[in-house]
């Protein structure tokens, strides 16, 4: 296997300032706290503005993603087989709920197929994933800030996002920490659809 260095970057709200700071003192993350209720949509273009700067490419996680047991070496190793390709490490049941039925058919034709990932055409997920390096300067002329993080990042990258078929983190799924842009409430349930391994408990305190 080509060995990849990573990095990683914690974007956190400060309601939840504790649970953001776990998880980067566990990935020995750089931590980027949005003080002032500025968004996500301002946090994540922050993260990848200081992922542009660094000389290996950058994993993405927001303060509420749960990584799985062995998180960082699997990341790794997803990265060094697809360097090109914009990867979410996030799949999630419930929302949005547009792409639901998507999800469910490429995964049933994935066992059939007996391969690891999907593809879909548009990030979904702003939970934890990671842009490939040679694009961060196309994702943050092309940036919208009137979009959600995810589709701000997804659509600016312009091309296929791959997702694991078993995802490398979960989602703690709790309170909102802003509105959402589509004023639509959050009642469906927003855990990962299959998970790798076991969730590591030492972030999901709070």
């Amino acid at each position: 296997m080509v060995e990849t260095q990573i990095k990683f970057v914690v974007v956190g709200h400060h309601s939840r300032r504790e649970m953001a700071t776990s998880l980067a003192a566990l990935l020995n993350a750089h931590l980027l706290i949005d003080e002032a209720d500025h968004g996500a949509n301002w946090n994540h273009r922050r993260a990848l503005v200081w992922a542009e700067e660094q000389d290996v490419r950058v994993v993405v996680l927001e303060d509420d993603a749960i990584p799985v047991s062995g998180f960082a070496e699997l990341a790794n190793e997803w990265l060094s087989r697809f360097p090109d390709t914009l990867i979410s490490f996030y799949l999630g049941t419930g929302r949005p709920p547009q792409y639901q039925l998507e999800i469910a058919t490429k995964l049933v034709l994935s066992d059939k197929n007996r391969t690891d990932y999907i593809t879909i055409p548009r990030l979904i997920h702003g939970v934890c994933y990671s842009v490939p390096p040679q694009h961060l300067p196309k994702v943050l002329t092309r940036w919208s800030h009137s979009k959600a993080a995810d589709y701000a990042v997804g659509d600016a990258y312009g091309g296929p996002v791959l997702y694991p078929c078993y995802s490398l983190v979960d989602h703690a799924d709790g309170m909102l920490a802003e509105k959402p842009k589509d004023n639509m409430p959050r009642l469906e349930r927003r855990k990962a659809w299959r998970l790798n391994g076991k969730a590591n408990n030492a972030t999901t305190q709070t």
